[in-house]
């Protein structure tokens, strides 16, 4: 009964977003700009969990990763215009959380320092990602919608 209540109330964050396109000047569209964007939140409060620092690590030939982009989301939880096209090639990519100093943040101790996804982009040709981050102090839980723009 827990997985079927969060979700629901995945569902319910993220397909409004999806459903009705975002202000012109704020973003032009349903996210069709921007490959990657990620949306967080506080299950505990029940709001969109922001400010937080997010970072994109891409796993190199070598299995290394190395860092390309960071941002914080807005108080809305969300991140927009986090990596470009360009920089969004295809491959694997860790998108890492700073779970530790938003409930810090909140006064609450958490357990978890960072939550981070891992996803390979672009395997069945190019898309666009969305990210969505469900959090509480002890546990997340994460989905993603990818979206095949150029159809």
């Amino acid at each position: 009964m827990r997985a079927l209540s969060v979700f629901v109330l995945l569902v319910c964050v993220l397909l409004p977003t999806h459903a009705a396109p975002a202000p012109a000047e704020k973003h032009g569209g349903s996210d069709l700009r921007c490959p990657l964007t990620v949306k967080i939140l506080d299950a505990v409060h029940g709001i969109p969990a922001g400010p937080m620092t997010i970072r994109v690590f891409r796993r190199g030939p070598d299995g290394n990763w190395a860092m390309v982009t960071s941002g914080v989301t807005e108080v809305t939880g969300e991140i927009h215009d986090l990596i470009s096209e360009e920089q969004f090639t295809a491959g694997v990519y860790r998108v890492e959380f700073d779970t530790k100093a938003y409930w810090k943040s909140k006064g609450i101790a958490a357990f978890h320092e960072v939550a981070d996804v891992q996803f390979e982009a672009h395997a069945e040709g190019h898309r666009h990602y969305t990210l969505a981050l469900l959090l509480s102090p002890f546990s997340f839980t994460t989905t993603a919608l990818t979206l095949n723009v150029h159809q």
